[in-house]
Formats: structure tokens, C-alpha cells, sequence
């Protein structure tokens, strides 16, 4: 009787047969590529304001420029997904990144950094989005948010893999030789198109599109007017843009100043620095997992709310209570609740759309979040100049309050299975 069932599901074997986890072992790859190469203007930004002479506000700029090259990339990606696939977009932006960032190694001015790193970021900011609906598509619903939480660990791992090799390379080798290493990931993208197949979801509805069957999902040739058009659709993509913007905003503060308030608020010397930052990835990791395993069996929703409310509380814990005697088991535990939303995220965000229109509408909702989190390095950099890097960190808390707070009151979780070609 079960095989029956199953047989008589066409969706359900039609998922069976995907490479779901050859096609995990190359995300998870290609977002630890990303993580890294995103964490590296981190560790590389004292060395970077020392050879151009830049101010903090400048430095913070670089951040901003980066994130607002990964919110363009981002819309334009999601967009790209629902339009040519997943698995072609996660080729092109990866290569795309892996081949300017690694130019960036050779620039003489801050201009030219500015503009190659902003290209850059143009691929960095599709792959978020890629990789997860790829994946969110091909994992079966009962494992999807652990699936997706074991994903996101590769991100954080590209972050603990660039501390470690900083720590190695900027004080032996220069900074340079930090960005030439990420020529490397070129490798993954030409890999990942000869081995891995779309979605049988995607392929699905991209066939009645282009048969020009009529349902009342079908996408029109604008997919947005499809997302604006209907209420539902309209008031999530709002709401996720609204979350998202809360919730990048808190990351890229706190990322791209965190290493260098431990360095020069904290008086913690690089490579003591880069062991702390490193003790709070490895947690990330953890907490990612461990919540991904727990949202499966009690809901997205209030792990979700956990993460990102704990965040928000800790933060002044971390910035006022220090002392040189727990400050490594303050980062230990910051770590721990700062991992658990991007666990999450992914997952609840790609269950509220349909799939003829879920690239084009988490895409333009992260990624228009990405926008409005584009002045918090600056913000950051500017509260620096007039008070100090911890008072900045205290703005990027309350943006992690209402960043869970929204869903909390107005999202609710699994509205669609991204398996379907709904």
C-alpha cells in the first residue's frame, strides 16, 4: 500500500530522484566561498585604511557600498532564478565573484577597490537566495529546515575559514594575498554545471508557463505585478522586506565592526581577536544546527523569535559587562543566539511564496531589506567618530528586536511546499 501511494504521487518521486545532497555538498561549498569573501573586508579593513589613508566613515563606507552591490545583485538574482534557473545563476554569480574578488588583490586606490568590490558583490548577493530555493525545492518538508540550518553553517564556516587564514596570512603575506585566494571558487561553479540539475519544481512551472497553461498561480511576464496583484502575496513581500532590512542591518553592523572593537575598544591584540571571532563562528555553526532541528519539530516561528529577541538582549550584555576575565564566553554566547535567525530565515522566507514566483519575490525581499541595511557599516563608523564602536553595536540591537518582532505578530510559517509546483 505505501509503495502504491508513493507511486501515485508524481511529485513525490519526482523529488526522490534529485541529487538533493550531491546538490548540498556543492552549495554548502559555494556559501562557504561567500561567507569568506564577505568576512574578508572584515579582517582586512585596518589594512586597507592604513595603505589608502582612510577614515572610518570611508571604511565603514566600503561596507555599504558592498552590501548595497549585494542587494542589486540580489533583486536581479532572485528575478534571474524564477526566469532561467536556479542552478544557472548559482554558475554565473559564483564565477562572477570569484574572478573580481580576486582582482581586488591588485588595485592601487581606494576607487578602484570600491568599484571591483561592488561588482563583485553584484554575484556575492544572488547566492543567498540561489542556493537556498535550490534547496528548499529539492529537500523533502519534514528535513527542509534542518537541511537549510546545515546550509547556512557553510556561510558561517567561510567566516571561521577567512579568521584563521588571516590570522596566518595578513601578518606574514599582506592583505593582498588574502583576496587572490578567492580566484579558487571558480572551480565550484564550473563543476556544479556539469553535475547538478534544476529543480523538478521549478522545470514543472516553468513548463505551463510556456505551454500557456492557464491556473491561478501562473505567472505573468512581470512576476512582480503577479507578487503586487494579489493581497497575500503583497502584504508577505512587505513584511519579509520590512524583517530582512532589520535583520541585515544587525548582521552587516555587527560583522564588519566587531573584529575591530575587539582589536581597538577592547585593546585585544589580531591574533587573540581572531581566536575569539573564530570561538564565536564555530558556535554559530552549532546554534544553526541545533536550530534548525528544533524549528523542524516545534515551528519556525518561535525559534525565529528566540534568535533574534536573544540577540537583541545581549548586546548590551556584551558591550557593558565585558571584562578581560569572560569577554571569551560573552563571544561564545553571542554566538550561540546570533546563529539561530539565519538558521531560520531562509526556510520561513521561502515557504511563504509560490514557486512560480518564489525566486523573484524572496529575492526582492531580502534583497530590498539588503538596501535599507546599507547605512548601518556607515552608521556604525559615524557613531565611532562622535562616541564609540560599542554605541553602535547598541543601534544594531534594537534592530534585531523588530527584525523578530514583525514575524512574530504577522507572518505565518509554512504557507507553501516548495516542493510543488504551486
Amino acid at each position: 500500500m505505501k509503495s502504491a501511494a508513493i507511486t501515485s504521487n508524481p511529485d513525490l518521486v519526482a523529488a526522490q530522484k534529485q541529487p538533493w545532497k550531491l546538490a548540498f555538498f556543492f552549495c554548502f561549498l559555494v556559501l562557504l566561498c561567500d561567507g569568506a569573501d564577505i568576512g574578508i573586508l572584515a579582517f582586512t579593513l585596518s589594512s586597507l585604511k592604513e595603505e589608502f589613508g582612510l577614515t572610518n566613515v570611508q571604511a565603514g563606507a566600503l561596507g555599504s557600498w558592498s552590501l548595497f552591490g549585494m542587494a542589486i545583485g540580489g533583486v536581479f538574482g532572485g528575478w534571474a532564478c524564477d526566469r532561467f534557473g536556479r542552478v544557472r545563476i548559482i554558475v554565473i554569480a559564483t564565477a562572477m565573484f570569484s574572478i573580481l574578488s580576486g582582482f581586488s588583490g591588485f588595485v592601487q586606490s581606494y576607487e578602484q577597490f570600491v568599484a571591483l568590490r561592488f561588482v563583485a558583490c553584484l554575484g556575492l548577493g544572488s547566492l543567498y537566495i540561489a542556493t537556498n530555493t535550490l534547496m528548499s525545492e529539492m529537500v523533502p518538508t519534514k528535513h527542509r529546515t534542518t537541511v537549510l540550518a546545515a546550509l547556512m553553517t557553510g556561510f558561517t564556516l567561510g567566516s571561521l575559514v577567512i579568521t584563521s587564514i588571516s590570522a596566518w596570512i595578513i601578518p606574514a603575506y599582506g592583505w593582498r594575498t588574502l583576496y587572490l585566494l578567492t580566484f579558487i571558487p571558480i572551480l565550484l561553479s564550473i563543476s556544479m554545471y556539469f553535475l547538478i540539475p534544476e529543480p523538478q519544481s521549478w522545470k514543472a512551472a516553468r513548463a505551463l508557463k510556456l505551454n500557456g497553461l492557464k491556473n491561478s498561480l501562473q505567472k505573468p511576464e512581470n512576476p512582480y505585478k503577479a507578487i503586487f496583484e494579489n493581497p497575500k502575496h503583497r502584504l508577505m513581500f512587505i513584511l519579509w522586506s520590512m524583517s530582512s532590512g532589520l535583520l541585515l542591518f544587525g548582521y552587516f553592523g555587527v560583522s564588519n565592526w566587531l573584529p575591530s572593537y575587539l582589536e581597538t575598544e577592547l585593546g585585544i591584540k589580531f591574533k587573540e581577536m581572531a581566536l575569539y571571532m573564530a570561538g564565536t563562528y564555530l558556535t554559530m555553526m552549532f546554534a544553526k544546527v541545533v536550530a534548525g532541528l528544533v524549528a523542524d519539530k516545534i515551528g519556525r516561528k518561535i525559534v525565529f523569535a528566540f534568535g533574534t529577541m536573544g540577540t537583541a538582549l545581549f548586546i548590551p550584555i556584551l558591550v557593558y559587562m565585558h571584562t578581560p576575565e569572560n569577554i571569551g564566553w560573552l563571544m561564545i554566547t553571542f554566538g550561540f543566539l546570533y546563529g539561530i535567525p539565519y538558521a531560520i530565515n531562509a526556510t520561513y522566507l521561502t515557504e511563504s511564496f509560490p514557486t512560480a514566483i518564489r525566486g523573484t519575490a524572496i529575492g526582492g525581499a531580502f534583497n530590498i531589506g539588503r538596501l535599507g541595511s546599507v547605512i548601518a557599516p556607515v552608521a556604525i563608523g559615524y557613531m565611532a567618530m562622535h562616541n564609540s564602536i560599542g554605541a553602535g553595536l547598541l543601534l544594531m540591537a534594537g534592530a534585531y528586536f523588530l527584525c523578530g518582532l514583525i514575524p512574530t505578530l504577522f507572518i505565518k510559517e509554512q504557507q507553501y511546499d516548495p516542493q510543488k509546483a504551486q
